[in-house]
């Protein structure tokens, strides 16, 4: 069982905001690749399509990390670091569709994928930080 998410988190899980997600090569370096993200109570969720790198990844070493950043205040963020603890077929898009909604405000529109999955993701560390800094970029 995982720990849980602060609400601090789980809000920036809620909105639109893009994270971070790194995995493992086979070689043991990391992989980046910013993501969608959704949440299921406590657990992270982000559509991949199965046989990306992503999901290679994953089924080899479920271990991942993730960052995300609010879009409005990029000195409030998150990082998390857990496992990928189930590999959820997602063949409709159903869960995919509602990530395109509140990120784009319509349905996923790339739909000819053979292998649609949802990573869920159990955190075993969580950790909120706001830096007291105003975003004004010059």
């Amino acid at each position: 069982m995982g720990v849980p998410l602060a609400p601090e988190i789980q809000k920036l899980l809620d909105g639109p905001n893009y994270a971070h997600l790194a995995t493992i090569l086979a070689d043991g370096s990391p992989h980046v690749a910013t993501v969608w993200v959704a949440r299921e109570g406590d657990r992270v969720l982000t559509g991949i399509n199965g046989g990306s790198l992503k999901g290679r990844n994953t089924r080899r070493d479920p271990r991942v990390a993730l960052t995300i950043v609010d879009q409005n205040d990029p000195y409030s963020m998150a990082q998390i670091r857990g496992r990928v603890v189930e590999w959820r077929p997602d063949p409709d898009l159903a869960a995919k569709d509602r990530m395109s909604m509140k990120y784009v405000g319509k349905p996923f529109p790339w739909r000819a994928f053979d292998d649609r999955i949802l990573l869920v993701i159990e955190a075993d560390r969580a950790r909120y930080t706001k830096i007291p800094f105003t975003h004004a970029p010059g």
